[in-house]
């Protein structure tokens, strides 16, 4: 796992965070329009365009947990904790769409569960 997998689940996941705010759009519309313009990006720059497209588009899934319940730093640590899980989970499960799936999920349900346990919270951004 290099660097580039938990900065670009931070970029998806605070652009999407912050652009589902929008009158126009929502979590569904941001993170779809995001991954459609990331992955152009990189099949521009002739990056791996499928491998870096699909962790972004995992952060993405994390940016669309509810405002109410995620804060800046619940976002970031989630985001993180996601890069992780997702490198580890490519190779023992068969695709990249379930390690994609239980990888967000399980990262947005450790820190929330954490929080629930009492774990300090960001302070709400407002926007």
């Amino acid at each position: 796992m290099t660097l580039i997998y938990p900065l670009l689940a931070l970029l998806g996941a605070f652009l999407t965070f912050y652009l589902a705010k929008h009158n126009r759009f929502d979590g569904i519309r941001a993170s779809a329009a995001l991954s459609i313009i990331a992955y152009l990006i990189f099949a521009q720059l002739s990056l791996n365009a499928e491998l870096y497209s699909i962790v972004f588009f995992g952060g993405t899934f994390i940016g669309m947990s509810a405002p109410h319940r995620f804060g800046v730093y619940t976002l970031a640590s989630s985001a993180i904790i996601f890069s992780l899980f997702f490198a580890y989970l490519v190779p023992i499960l068969d695709g990249f769409g379930g390690a994609l799936g239980i990888s967000a999920f399980l990262s947005v349900c450790i820190c929330h569960v954490f929080i629930l346990l009492g774990a300090p919270r960001s302070k709400k951004t407002k926007i």
